[in-house]
């Protein structure tokens, strides 16, 4: 297995610095959750539906304020909105441990509107730091460095709440957020590649209805069935093992499972042609069902865990490498901030979705769960993304018939026979470029010997045809 997609991807500029900076700014928003959870259960003595609620405004807030951040980066450019998040939220951080409760609920989501978009900012710095080429391992190692934050985060966070408390726990987010700020602000990495426009305020505005179509809201939509299946699967796990009393190899088995996700998404990204998303997530929501069959005993679970397990990484590199590619620059931000959103909700659905299946039918029916839902979303999809590519094959015949005729007509007027590739410039048409074809060559010698070329991207790839000069994973779906 060659790992020069990675070496070529790492000596990048910035691209180091930037995955560094990123995972370590990730660490304390990873934690955040879990240390607001057991703040307010451990130090407020309320319960944990009680602190569901404020992870609940938290999330709500996070979710409408990502693609606010997003847009406010595409129109104004990064460091601003750094400096207003890092602020806002390391005051919100240091005022939240002095709250009571019923003040806690609504600053926890003024918190999560302005919280500071770590995640998004990656991805939208990977996308003008990458050609085309590099963005698939690149999607790959942040998809695998933020794995590696959500391991660190939660478990830093749960060390410092049970041996100092939760106020403590609190100041340290504080700092850390701090810290994350700073670092993301001498970075300042690009959010535009040089050939791209600058940010230039309102003049970078790209409206909506130019990139917010049905396509990218599927790809939404299935950003958010893999989130709300991954997180549902961890509840499950929990609740099968405990069932079982095997609770101790809890730790165990998620560890494992996040592991298959960092080795599914290393080989991802080594792939020359990256996959459609609905191809990557269909089966791991599939396989995701039977995974109750294995919890008499942990091992097994953990091995019913490795194909489905395979296949996180892949899917949400699969989601930020086809949403980098069909948006234009000017609005990257925002849509980066909605993908963000989608796998915040996502995660927020997931786990009390698969919480009503166990207590209803018990701990093997969350695993069940969450997988039909995916299985459901993924089916509700299916027919856009069948009729996108019968447009773009329409477009593509189109493009290669306009080839033709204006080969044609070169060769009416020279009276010289000639060839159409010799008369015509290879299309700038992406769904040409995407399949790899060049516009098709046919000898003529008049007008009335031309004839359309056949279409390029069936005839040289056999593949649906892409709306970027890419892999078929641009095709998100």
């Amino acid at each position: 297995m060659s790992l020069t997609p990675y070496r070529e991807t790492l000596a990048l500029p910035k691209i180091v610095s930037l995955l560094v900076v990123a995972t370590l700014a990730r660490v304390p928003i990873a934690a955040a959750t879990v240390v607001l959870t057991l703040h307010v259960v451990e130090g407020l003595h309320l319960s944990y539906g009680a602190a569901g609620l404020v992870g609940a405004a938290s999330t709500i807030g996070g979710s409408v304020g990502a693609p606010v951040m997003g847009r406010l980066i595409d129109r104004w450019g990064l460091r601003p909105v750094l400096v207003l998040t890092t602020v806002a939220e390391v005051i919100y951080w240091l005022v939240a441990q002095a709250l009571p409760y019923w003040v806690l609920l609504p600053v926890a989501a003024v918190g999560g509107f302005l919280a500071l978009p770590a995640f998004s900012v990656a991805r939208q710095a990977i996308a003008a730091l990458t050609p085309e080429s590099h963005r698939l391992p690149a999607f790959a190692l942040d998809s695998m460095t933020t794995e590696l934050s959500f391991m660190a985060g939660p478990a830093l966070g749960v060390l410092i709440v049970t041996t100092a408390g939760s106020r403590p726990a609190m100041l340290s987010l504080a700092v850390g957020i701090l810290l994350a700020g700073i670092g993301l602000w001498l970075l300042d990495p690009p959010v535009r590649a040089a050939h791209e426009a600058p940010v230039s305020g309102s003049a970078a505005r790209v409206p909506r209805r130019t990139w917010l179509k049905p396509r990218f809201v599927a790809i939404l939509a299935v950003t958010m069935a893999a989130t709300l299946v991954l997180s549902g699967t961890d509840v499950a796990v929990v609740a099968i093992l405990r069932d079982s009393g095997q609770t101790q190899w809890a730790g165990l088995v998620l560890s494992l499972w996040a592991l298959f996700s960092l080795i599914g998404g290393f080989a991802y990204g080594l792939v020359r042609r990256g996959l459609p998303i609905l191809l990557l997530f269909t089966p791991m929501a599939i396989l995701t069902i039977p995974v109750g069959l294995g919890g008499d005993h942990w091992a097994l679970l953990a091995l019913l865990l490795i194909p489905a397990g395979s296949l996180c990484a892949p899917t949400i590199t699969a989601s930020s490498d086809a949403i980098s590619r069909m948006i234009p620059a000017g609005a990257r931000g925002e849509a980066m901030g909605l993908h963000n959103s989608a796998l915040t909700v996502g995660v927020a659905c997931g786990a009390p979705l698969a919480g009503l299946a166990i207590d209803r039918w018990g701990p093997e029916w969350g695993f069940v769960a969450v997988g039909a839902v995916g299985v459901v979303v993924a089916l509700l999809v299916l027919p856009t993304e069948l009729r996108h590519r019968r447009r773009a094959s329409s477009a593509s015949g189109a493009e290669s018939s306009s080839v033709s005729v204006s080969s044609a007509s070169g060769a009416e007027s020279s009276s010289v026979p000639v060839s159409s590739a010799s008369k015509a410039e290879p299309s700038s048409d992406p769904l040409l470029s995407a399949s790899g074809a060049e516009p098709s060559s046919v000898p003529v010698s008049s007008a009335s010997k031309a004839e359309p070329s056949s279409d390029p991207v069936s005839s040289a790839s056999g593949a649906g045809p892409s709306s970027v000069p890419a892999s078929p994973a641009s095709e998100a779906l």
